[in-house]
């Protein structure tokens, strides 16, 4: 891979923006490793990256689907993985709690709840976050919904659909990264590209923007002062799309935005930084303080400071088949928590160490504390509405980040929030200089009396000196004493989940799955009450089991627990069949009358079976030749699976049947 180097005030820009390759499906690999970068001619750089020498490959989801990902650490040290946005349980957050010793694997195996939107997943690992996000670990993660899929947007990946994550980074006289804290951050790399630029198609495209950078803020805006819009904020799309000229945009956050470049082919288009306009005490301003007397090391030697600058020359070219070429005028409903539900406020004051001149440098804390692994700072009781309050007594603005969650900004120095910020959000600027900033957040669906969340400062270097605090969403009742454990089993093999319970006098008990369209009730497993332990076999597992997802709901009195997901995979390899992949393909899916198997070139004819969510085989018939039509106008709506024979060869895959 080869990223050549202009200075930042040099004219046209010089490198082919690169493009993250994307994952998908029910079970992804994530290998953590070493690499080198040419960013500068004749010189190499070490680096770490996701599945390849830099960053990571962009993972494609949607709501509901169970994901197990595999994250295998090969970069010679520890880490963890976050799943900055995603709604998880904390065992599956990837926060600090949750290392991944060098050459180990972590496995989590959950259901995706989120909205359409971006998010993106980097080292989470107390005092290295800076350091490993730095060397290049970070990755986009695109959610999709229904809703979203109904609107007429881009959704062309690369193409009209462009992820684009903002970075700074140092270099010493070696064309080594700088991963110490220094201001001397003065090359911009968009998706690990110097310079860059992309040929877009004249019609709307799509500008999934994530600033990845460990301090600096954006002031976004396009050449000429075009207009573009706002559609998604960090949680997923908002109500309408929102016009502008300039979009701030602080650590960690995400926006999507459209331009309309229709009629403009063969003309050029610059996304720019207006950081003349950044107000002081913002990183990137002219000045990062509230005052002049507010000083940090080697920041009025860097250029990007206080500077207009190009991010990205867009080339306009012919557009696509099929563009879109206008903005929609709405989007999704999202429904904003009122107010008045909130059952309790929590303050939390933003202050520094060090008093003076020097408070602008830290360390930060919160509520007059650092980082403590060992210490819970808030026990938050499960499903609690609660407004967070957050006055920032530091001299320079700090970009709040609480995981797990998305909250509402309710205002921002007492004034209602600007439109850009009315979306769900997770990261929120908290200006310096006792700025105060109001949310409002639930805390739903998840909860472990061990594993914590993290609340912390975006700007990772703080964040790595202890400007954070966790907290426990405590369960609502403390019924399980054994959680049921994920299984790897072979093909035609039976699986056992056990769930124990402290009381079983009038404990009732009901199993529960999820093959990727949220969890049902299981009609064979009933409920069950009376007894202590209580075991779920599943018998003759099959293809379509495979990621499966197994839960129980117990209830005694007045309580109710559900307990962890626990995931079945099947081994590749079973008794009988080798399980494999592109033996047949289907279409339409989803359909409503007429399904067609279309055959790989090489397969001829086969045995095919027909079953449904239950695991019931409802049709069986030999196919003989391609694009069989399969008549299943007697089947009624729902998930459904087609599994295909051939050669000792055996293939699934789900359809769904809409009318």
């Amino acid at each position: 891979m080869l990223f050549g180097f202009l200075g930042v005030a040099s004219g046209k820009s010089q490198n082919k923006l690169f493009i993250p390759d994307t994952v998908s499906g029910e079970n992804i690999t994530l290998q953590l490793q070493k690499g080198t970068v040419q960013f500068f001619s004749g010189q190499k750089t070490q680096t770490f990256g996701v599945n390849g020498q830099i960053l990571g490959p962009t993972i494609l989801l949607k709501k509901h689907q169970n994901v197990t990902l595999n994250v295998v650490n090969k970069i010679g040290e520890p880490t963890t993985i976050h799943w900055h946005g995603m709604h998880v349980a904390p065992r599956n957050d990837g926060g600090p709690h949750t290392v991944i010793d060098s050459g180990k694997t972590w496995t989590p195996s959950f259901e995706v709840l989120d909205h359409a939107s971006t998010h993106w997943y980097h080292p989470h690992l107390h005092e290295k976050t800076h350091e490993q996000v730095q060397k290049g670990i970070a990755g986009f993660i695109i959610v999709r919904d229904s809703a979203e899929s109904a609107l007429s947007i881009p959704r062309k990946y690369g193409i009209d659909d462009i992820p684009l994550v903002l970075q700074t980074r140092g270099f010493d006289l070696n064309s080594q990264i700088i991963t110490t804290q220094t201001a001397l951050d003065t090359t911009l790399m968009v998706n690990a590209t110097i310079s860059p630029f992309l040929p877009v198609p004249a019609q709307v495209v799509r500008l999934r923007m994530l600033n990845g950078a460990s301090e600096r803020v954006f002031n976004l805006g396009l050449s000429d002062n075009k207009e573009f819009y706002q559609i998604g904020s960090d949680g997923g799309l908002l109500p309408k799309p929102i016009k502008l000229t300039r979009l701030m945009l602080a650590p960690g956050e995400r926006a999507e935005l459209l331009v309309n470049l229709t009629g403009l082919a063969g003309s050029n288009i610059q996304l720019k930084n207006y950081g003349t306009e950044i107000p002081n005490a913002y990183y990137g301003a002219r000045q990062p303080g509230m005052g002049a007397g507010q000083v940090i090391a080697n920041y009025s030697l860097n250029p990007l400071n206080g500077a207009d600058f190009n991010i990205l020359e867009m080339r306009i070219v012919t557009a696509t088949a099929n563009p879109v070429v206008g903005i929609p005028s709405d989007l999704v409903s999202v429904a904003v928590i009122p107010e008045n539900q909130s059952v309790v406020t929590r303050n939390l004051t933003f202050m520094s160490s060090v008093m003076g001149p020097g408070a602008i440098n830290g360390p930060f804390m919160i509520n007059n504390t650092h980082f403590d692994m060992n210490v819970v700072n808030y026990r938050i009781p499960f499903n609690n509405t609660e407004i967070w309050e957050l006055r920032n007594q530091t001299p320079i603005a700090h970009p709040f980040h609480i995981h797990n969650i998305h909250f509402f900004v309710l205002s921002v120095n007492g004034v209602a929030p600007a439109a850009s910020l009315q979306g769900r959000k997770d990261v929120v600027v908290v200006p310096g200089g006792n700025g105060i900033v109001r949310f409002i957040a639930q805390f739903t669906d998840f909860y472990d009396d061990s594993i914590p969340y993290m609340y912390h400062c975006h700007m990772l270097t703080h964040e790595d000196h202890g400007m954070m605090g966790q907290f426990i969403v405590e369960p609502p009742c403390r019924e399980i004493t054994k959680q049921p454990v994920p299984q790897t089993i072979n093909p035609g093999e039976f699986a056992l989940f056990t769930i124990a319970v402290l009381d079983s006098a009038t404990t009732t008990y009901h199993w529960q799955s999820n093959v990727g369209f949220g969890y049902q009730d299981l009609q064979n497993a009933g409920q069950y009450s009376g007894v202590q332990t209580r075991t779920l076999k599943v018998s003759n597992v099959a293809a379509i089991n495979n990621n499966q997802l197994f839960r129980c709901k117990i209830k005694r009195n007045s309580c109710e627990q559900i307990s962890e997901n626990a995931v079945l995979i099947l081994q590749q390899f079973g008794s009988t069949f080798k399980y494999a992949d592109g033996i047949f393909s289907l279409y339409p899916n989803p359909t409503a009358a007429e399904l067609y198997v279309n055959l790989n070139k090489t397969i001829n004819k086969g045995k095919i079976n027909v079953i449904d969510a239950s695991g019931r085989q409802i049709l069986s018939s030999e196919i003989t030749q391609n694009n069989t039509p399969l008549n299943i106008e007697n089947l009624k709506e729902g998930l459904y699976f087609i599994r295909i024979y051939n050669n000792g060869l055996v293939q699934t895959q789900k359809f769904v049947i809409r009318r």
